[in-house]
């Protein structure tokens, strides 16, 4: 999601012809985006993109089960 928030402002620095940016060549201004995309392709290959979301399911389910302990408790 970085990489992707600094390839936009990269672009948008290139593109207005701000500050440094607008010497620097396009290849560099476009590389957050091959980040990205080499990040998304090793969280999927990987695991870690579902490792994460059962995780977040799981932690959601235990404070599911602790708000209704506490519901029940006199």
């Amino acid at each position: 999601m970085y990489a992707l928030l600094l390839g936009i402002t990269l672009i948008l620095l290139k593109y207005l012809e701000v500050g440094p940016v607008a010497n620097w060549s396009w290849w560099w201004v476009l590389s957050p985006f091959a980040a990205a995309v080499a990040w998304w392709a090793w969280a999927d290959a990987s695991g870690y993109t579902k490792r994460k979301a059962m995780e977040k399911m799981d932690q959601r389910k235990k404070e599911r089960i602790e708000r209704q302990k506490q519901a029940m408790a006199p």
